[in-house]
């Protein structure tokens, strides 16, 4: 199982929000990695902090390919309403199976229509 963590996760964290801390401390003790698409760390970030290198840290970040961008596509065909990121982070998370935690989870249970294995849940 993995857990992908989409924009609003990290701002979760950032900001200290418990539910997000609650999820990080029990992927650790699972001994779970986080993943977060490339694509909501430039949607985050705006600047330089050491807090958020310390949250990169913990992360493992996705970096796209040409077979994820092109599910992300058929997604974006298949739900036109859906974002471009969204498409990406759903993508992400199917391709490992397991849970999205996002402050969005109207927008990503949309995609669940292409990507029925993924469970969206919200922080």
């Amino acid at each position: 199982m993995s857990i992908t963590f989409d924009t609003g996760a990290l701002i979760g964290l950032e900001r200290n929000r418990q539910r997000v801390r609650h999820v990080v401390e029990r992927a650790r003790e699972r001994e779970l990695f986080i993943q977060v698409p490339a694509v909501c760390i430039a949607e985050w970030w705006r600047k330089r902090t050491d807090l958020r290198d310390k949250i990169l840290e913990a992360l493992e970040i996705v970096h796209t390919d040409d077979a994820l961008m092109k599910t992300a596509g058929e997604a974006l065909a298949a739900v036109p309403t859906a974002t471009t990121i969204d498409a990406i982070v759903m993508a992400v998370a199917a391709r490992k199976g397991g849970v999205i935690y996002t402050s969005d989870v109207g927008d990503l249970e949309l995609l669940r229509l292409v990507f029925p294995g993924v469970r969206v849940l919200g922080v």
